[in-house]
């Protein structure tokens, strides 16, 4: 299995004016837009997809949203309350072995959970430093995560280099 871990893109600032509940923060209009990019990127690398499981938190929602219109999937994104910080990793991974048998699947959410979950998927605890920036994109491969749940590491890209590559 192939596991996409994405940063929502940039968001409206947390405490701004109207929007009292962090949960309901959704994309700016230059995030939205690097979301985009990011996302042709992401087909220029020839990742493929088969589910999108993002966080129900809205920037979270509009991120994944945008990754579907890209990869042509609508129908495939699923909302998980366990991608929202501060998450139960070991929920997470049960909730994937039961609900998706997939060989590529996004996960899609909210820092510090995410650079935490690599490292936790990478070597089993979360000591190990990632720095996962607002629409970064990561690549961990599971021989069979639903037995061992564990994963490599296979590589780690910034919204610039995402960038790069959609041009």
């Amino acid at each position: 299995m192939n596991l996409y871990i994405i940063r929502h893109a940039i968001a409206v600032e947390r405490g701004a004016p109207g929007y009292d509940d962090d949960s309901q923060r959704p994309l700016t209009d230059a995030g939205r837009k690097k979301m985009k990019k990011i996302a042709k990127g992401m087909h220029q690398l020839k990742v493929k997809l088969d589910v999108i499981l993002s966080s129900p938190y809205v920037r979270a929602r509009d991120t994944a949203r945008l990754l579907a219109n890209e990869f042509e999937m609508k129908d495939k994104v699923a909302l998980s309350d366990l991608l929202i910080p501060p998450g139960n990793f070991e929920r997470l991974i049960d909730e994937i072995r039961e609900k998706y048998d997939v060989n590529n699947l996004a996960l899609v959410g909210h820092e510090p959970m995410l650079s935490s979950l690599i490292s936790w998927l990478a070597t089993g605890n979360t000591d190990m430093k990632v720095a996962l920036k607002k629409g970064g994109v990561a690549c961990l491969s599971a021989d069979n995560l639903y037995q061992d749940g564990r994963a490599t590491l296979n590589w780690l890209l910034t919204p610039a280099l995402m960038l790069t590559l959609s041009k």
